[in-house]
């Protein structure tokens, strides 16, 4: 049965608090990255509350991830993982979630076409409210405060009383986590999901004139849906769909606090996401994040760079998948469009020729962030794409799978990227950028990226 037909375990057991003390060894180990709330009167509270909620995710529905993981490492599917760089509280609305996933949604529906395999969805979403920076402080005016580090841990307006570290804002990036997920799940098990109208929603964006370049794959795909339905195509399986929750594991304080031992097999599981990743910044094999996350049973992924030294990813994998299980580890590479060709290749030679099975995933998005010259942080659509293309261009050289999409977008239309058919240029900024950490495609752009990836992976699936 295909990855779109099949609904996740619900997971039946859950589980209490997880006790074994080697969990806790990232404590003695050196950490990047993490807040400085140790000693606020309301940290060990948070912690404890945090501990007493009930599991974000399910053991069993980790486990099927695990499962469509391997077969994306293995060629038989390919993943779509996007949402926002930095997830807010204010954005967690039923608006503005749904608009994240439909647009996922519809980038899945191309790219399903494209490759000719199941798309395994996930979103960048309840969870991803911690972001890594590269200073602890910001100064504006000859003022200094303690930088923005995302809605779980200080707020985003320039005050001292926003920018302080608070704990209490762990319990409301659960909260919020746990309502978003509610969401996730009603809209994709509720027929929200239903592949005639995600096609629906895709022939609205072929309407603008500036995407007729796709006018012909959009076609190929109205003419597969129209038949499937001729053909009475059970169309009530199709209206529901596995869509999976991840976040950067920034906050070791969060993700110890939902680790749970699951009743079946005695295995911890961070319950906090579905999919769990280590940032380029905390990627040191002897720090904490790494031996912490390669404890637990959840898929894990690590962020590799334009510096990543071929034998420090043979090391991540001896450590983080000692057992080489297909599904449990993803290299997501964010080389830059001007380092992708050289870099990419040595990595996955090494990597391959030691028997490892990890799946292969672009992050498009962080090698390729600049300056617009009117201040703002931007990148240009055709530097993402040349990195795409480049990722695909490497693997199809070597014989090997170039198995996902890691992409920071939104549903909304918003002016953050420049670029794309339909163009954002910098004047738009100052009206419709938003994000309050690193720029997003727009809604257009994603669905512009899915039928680029489409065509891709259609000539690749032709060729096989």
């Amino acid at each position: 049965m295909s990855v779109e037909n099949r609904t996740p375990l619900p997971g039946s057991s859950v589980g209490g608090p997880a006790t074994d003390p080697q969990l806790d060894l990232w404590r003695e180990l050196p950490i990047a990255q993490q807040p400085t709330w140790r000693e606020h009167k309301d940290y060990q509270a948070s912690i404890d509350e945090l501990g007493s909620r009930p599991p974000l995710v399910f053991a069993g529905e980790v486990d099927v991830l695990r499962e469509r993981l391997a077969e994306a490492a293995q060629g038989r599917a390919f993943l779509l993982q996007g949402g926002d760089c930095a997830e807010t509280f204010a954005d967690a609305t039923a608006d503005k979630i749904s608009s994240r996933v439909r647009t996922i949604l519809q980038m899945a529906v191309v790219l399903t076409y494209g490759a000719s395999l199941p798309v395994i969805k996930m979103g960048r979403m309840a969870g991803q409210f911690a972001k890594p920076r590269s200073s602890n402080d910001e100064t504006r005016d000859g003022v200094t405060l303690p930088a923005f580090r995302g809605d779980i841990v200080n707020g985003f307006d320039f005050t001292p009383e926003s920018r302080a570290h608070d704990p209490k804002r762990l319990v409301q990036a659960y909260n919020t986590s746990s309502a978003t997920l509610n969401l996730i799940r009603a809209f994709t098990q509720g027929g929200f999901a239903d592949l005639r109208s995600v096609h629906s929603w895709n022939s609205g964006f072929m309407a603008n004139p500036a995407h007729s370049a796709y006018e012909q794959l959009a076609g190929e795909i109205d003419s597969a849906i129209r038949f499937m339905d001729a053909c009475g195509a059970d169309f009530e399986a199709l209206k529901r769909t596995e869509f999976f929750a991840s976040h950067e594991a920034l906050l070791l304080d969060y993700e110890r606090a939902l680790t749970r031992t699951d009743s079946r097999t005695g295995l911890p599981y961070d319950t906090s996401g579905h999919f769990l990743w280590i940032g380029e910044r905390t990627r040191q094999l002897d720090h904490a994040h790494i031996d912490f996350l390669s404890r637990v049973r959840n898929p894990i992924g690590v962020k590799l760079g334009p510096t990543t030294d071929p034998d420090d990813a043979l090391r991540l994998i001896e450590k983080l998948d000692p057992n080489r299980e297909p599904g449990r580890l993803t290299f997501i590479t964010r080389m830059g469009a001007k380092n992708i060709r050289e870099k990419l290749p040595n990595l996955v030679e090494k990597v391959t020729a030691s028997g490892a099975q990890v799946l292969w995933v672009t992050d498009p998005m962080h090698g390729n962030t600049v300056t617009s010259q009117n201040g703002y942080k931007t990148r240009n659509f055709d530097d993402v794409m040349d990195e795409v293309r480049g990722f695909f261009e490497v693997h199809d050289s070597l014989g090997t799978f170039p198995g996902g999409l890691h992409v920071e977008m939104t549903g909304d239309d918003v002016a953050e990227c420049l670029g794309g058919a339909d163009p954002i240029r910098e004047e738009d900024f100052d009206s419709l950028y938003e994000s309050v950490c690193d720029p997003r495609l727009n809604h257009r752009q994603s669905l512009e990226m899915a039928f680029l990836v489409s065509s891709a992976l259609q000539s690749r699936s032709r060729n096989r």
